[in-house]
């Protein structure tokens, strides 16, 4: 399988405008667009009855006692773990396609619902869910797209990896609220193929790009 996007090349910058946050001279960060970017993919084997769509930043910190915080770093050599931006599953076999701003378009205060994402998918839970938990004005669930606001003091830039799963089943046997990190599971066994594109994307002026 191969994969590609309109909107940004494998291992260079995701444009502002598929950001949840861009960079602000004043304030360090600001809302942006966060659009979800346009992406395709083609040679799905013979056998694919439906596809699953997982981005995932594997970069962001273990531990947030510098994250945001002024006049210190968040240091490259910190431990990273993984926080999910965008879960689809029940993806029909004969969509390979989703356009620029179809699943998201602009940052929705507490989180889009789960009703259907493109093509019918079923939108999970992403990480902001988990992230904005204790802050009473953006708590909420947050599914299907959301995009990147890594930490404005981190001295390294994020990678962002948009994956497709070509599956052999047509539904993905997750339920209810669900994560990126319960769909991976539950795909065990059924993945015929996969293709990945990988993004970047930091919002400390100096990381170079």
């Amino acid at each position: 399988m191969q994969i590609s996007s309109k909107n940004f090349s494998d291992q260079e910058s995701i444009p502002h405008e598929f950001a949840f946050c861009l960079p602000d001279p004043e304030s360090h960060v600001g809302l942006a667009q966060n659009r979800n970017p346009h992406l395709s993919w083609r040679g799905a084997p013979a056998g694919t009855t439906s596809f699953v769509l997982v981005c995932v930043d594997p970069d962001v910190p273990s531990k947030p006692d510098d994250v945001n915080q002024e006049g210190r770093v968040v240091p490259a050599d910190l431990p990273r773990t993984d926080f999910y931006h965008w879960v689809l599953v029940d993806i029909p076999a004969t969509l390979t396609e989703i356009e620029a701003g179809t699943d998201s378009d602009g940052v929705t205060t507490r989180g889009k619902d789960q009703t259907p994402g493109p093509g019918g998918s079923r939108r999970g839970l992403n990480d902001y869910t988990n992230w904005f938990a204790g802050d009473a004005d953006m708590s909420g669930k947050y599914c299907g797209y959301d995009g990147p606001c890594p930490p404005w003091n981190d001295a390294i830039r994020h990678r962002y990896v948009f994956t497709v799963y070509a599956l052999d089943i047509e539904r993905c046997p997750v339920d209810g609220d669900f994560s990126g990190g319960d769909v991976l599971n539950a795909i065990a066994g059924h993945v015929l193929d996969q293709a990945s594109i990988t993004g970047t994307y930091s919002l400390n002026p100096d990381v170079p790009a």
